[in-house]
């Protein structure tokens, strides 16, 4: 696999296709052993990278579940997997891709499955959710939207203000709150977005509350869409370029764990590779 140059401000998310090593029912929670699989490529490609993340307060990258073509609860040996990564720096390509090669033909246990990595795709436009953008193209979008609508593919959920309790449905200060802070925390110095008093309102939505299982716990979240209108012209290009931030940041509490798949029902055309194709 020939390792990239990539600029720091790359935005990219990558697919890992697997195959079961063996048969039997898979395991019902996986993402958390993803999470670690995925610090374990970072670790043997470089250790300090590893660290850093693991001490990091926003995590610079995010996961989807273990997904197949066909919602099984049981394998059998050779049976194809996915799932994604999303990368939040182009400084943690190389790491990654050093671990991968490091450990590309050793298998590996996912929750006490074992898997074996197929092949790992990273090229924009070969795979629905193989993307590339960067920080300064997503701020120069051409169209800006007062009507946004995005649509979360795994349960999303966030931590209340106060710091006690969960909420589910994805509020308009929640939602691009959380994509405020995680832009401001990874874009460069001269394109992080000043302060913003949402002064919006959800004017649809389609959610539903799902469980996901993480390990010991259960979490609830809302998977659907939801519409978003920004009367005022500035926060709709701020909502505009965060919403498409979205597909590689995710949206909400543990991202980095599966939760929170988010993207953009419109996309503008030429900000991100593959997505608006």
């Amino acid at each position: 696999m020939p390792l990239l140059s990539v600029e720091p401000e790359t935005l990219q998310t990558l697919v890992i296709h697997l195959r079961a090593a063996r048969s039997g029912p898979l395991p019902s929670a996986c993402n958390r052993a993803i999470h670690a699989q995925v610090l374990e490529w970072f670790r043997q490609g470089d250790p300090n990278v590893s660290e850093a993340i693991h001490k990091s307060q926003e995590s610079p990258f995010i996961i989807s579940g273990l997904m197949s073509k066909r919602q099984e609860t049981e394998a059998k040996a050779g049976n194809e997997f996915h799932f994604r990564i999303g990368l939040l720096s182009g400084n943690l390509m190389k790491p990654l891709l050093e671990g991968f090669q490091k450990l590309e033909d050793t298998p590996f246990s996912l929750a006490e499955f074992p898997f074996v990595i197929q092949s790992i795709n990273m090229l924009p436009s070969t795979d629905l959710w193989v993307c590339s953008s960067s920080y300064t193209l997503l701020a120069k979008t051409p169209l800006i939207l007062n009507e946004l609508t995005l649509k979360y593919l795994s349960p999303v959920s966030f931590k209340l203000n106060t710091g006690q309790g969960i909420q589910a449905f994805p509020l308009l200060e929640a939602a691009f709150g959380s994509l405020y802070r995680r832009w401001n925390a990874f874009a460069p110095e001269n394109l992080k977005l000043p302060k913003i008093h949402w002064n919006g309102w959800v004017s649809d939505y389609e959610l539903r509350t799902e469980k996901v299982k993480i390990k010991n716990s259960v979490e609830l979240g809302a998977v659907g869409w939801v519409t978003y209108r920004f009367p005022d012209p500035e926060q709709a290009k701020a909502a505009t370029i965060l919403a498409h931030f979205a597909f590689f940041s995710g949206v909400g509490r543990k991202t980095a764990m599966g939760m929170g798949q988010t993207r953009l029902d419109q996309i503008a055309p030429n900000m991100m590779q593959s997505l608006a194709s």
